[in-house]
């Protein structure tokens, strides 16, 4: 049997014959695009491969005229930058990431290496960009403004569920953005004459204290924004909470398929698909101060009726008519 070890041996012996010309050409032929996640391997791959889709669609053979390198930070913050440092050391052309965690050590790694950011929140907030229309450094992408779409979500928690009004926002604090999230919370439910209850989980390990505490503080109900640990983990975060018998919503469309009963924001398959473009742009010349970063312009509603019937929620109508996706 042989390997694929022993096939790349066997390539590159023949290449040591090849005249100088071949081995430049190979050389220069293929790009270098690192693809750097908070996350782990498998918990990505649905937005790994719908960016190496995109990169695909767009002409870029893996092998042929790109060279890819994957790099995982299994939710430890501080392996991050470790990982930026093993990018750059590989030499990445570029580098695409969908957490804001990542962003933070590659402002800390690069200042001229392009990095594409294919899901973040807050990018301006934040200070990884100038502004969206201005990037104005090394950084563009799609920003997802979760932090704009978390009152929205409260908002529905109100509408199927009207009786809650002490409201539990669970929080990562790894994520950049979680401090933006809890005060677009509270102006939300201060709004709605609801009680915000802060309640923090920043690692697996930490879902099921964070389920106690949201049962201690008397919440009746759960809005959880657009993250990578919960939406990674979100089959263990919903068996955490699915002991409250409480409502809970999430920003992610993955975590209304997991259980949750209701979802609200943009597609995080599609952003990371669309990330392709920037890198491509990139690629081809483009200097991402240049490039506008993009805003969601498609929010998705998904509701999970079997979610509601299990907890006695009876679904308005009105809620319906704007769910683009109804699980039953």
């Amino acid at each position: 049997m042989i390997s694929r070890r022993t096939i790349s041996l066997a390539a590159g012996a023949g290449l040591l014959g090849a005249p100088a010309w071949v081995l430049g050409q190979a050389a220069s032929a293929l790009r270098r695009v690192a693809y750097v996640q908070f996350g782990r391997d498998a918990t990505v791959q649905p937005t790994r491969d719908a960016f190496l889709l995109g990169m695909r669609e767009l002409g870029w053979q893996d092998g042929r005229n790109v060279e890819y390198r994957f790099y995982y930070g299994d939710f430890d913050v501080a392996r991050m930058d470790t990982l930026l440092a093993q990018a750059l050391a590989w030499r990445a052309e570029v580098i695409v990431t969908g957490s804001g965690a990542t962003v933070l050590a590659a402002q800390r790694a690069t200042k001229t290496t392009p990095l594409v950011m294919a899901y973040i929140a807050n990018a301006v907030g934040n200070g990884f960009v100038a502004s969206l229309a201005h990037p104005g450094g090394n950084i563009t992408g799609s920003t997802t403004q979760a932090e704009e779409v978390l009152p929205k979500l409260i908002e529905l928690l109100r509408e199927v569920a009207p009786k809650a009004g002490r409201v539990a926002i669970l929080l990562n604090e790894s994520n950049p953005s979680h401090t933006e999230f809890w005060s677009a919370a509270q102006r939300a439910c201060a709004v709605l004459g609801l009680v915000a209850l802060r309640v923090t989980a920043n690692a697996t390990a930490q879902f099921g204290d964070a389920a106690q505490r949201i049962v201690q503080q008397r919440a009746q109900g759960v809005a959880v924004p657009a993250d990578p640990l919960f939406n990674a983990e979100r089959a263990k975060l919903h068996d955490a909470l699915m002991p409250t018998r409480l409502p809970v919503v999430y920003g992610l469309r993955e975590n209304a398929v997991a259980g949750g009963l209701l979802s609200y924001g943009p597609d995080i398959v599609a952003s990371h698909r669309n990330a392709a473009r920037f890198v491509d742009k990139i690629l081809k010349g483009a200097k991402p101060a240049d490039l506008p970063v993009e805003q969601p312009t498609k929010f998705d509603m998904v509701v999970n009726l079997k979610t509601a019937k299990a907890l006695g929620i009876t679904i308005p109508y009105s809620v319906m008519l704007r769910a683009t996706e109804v699980i039953e």
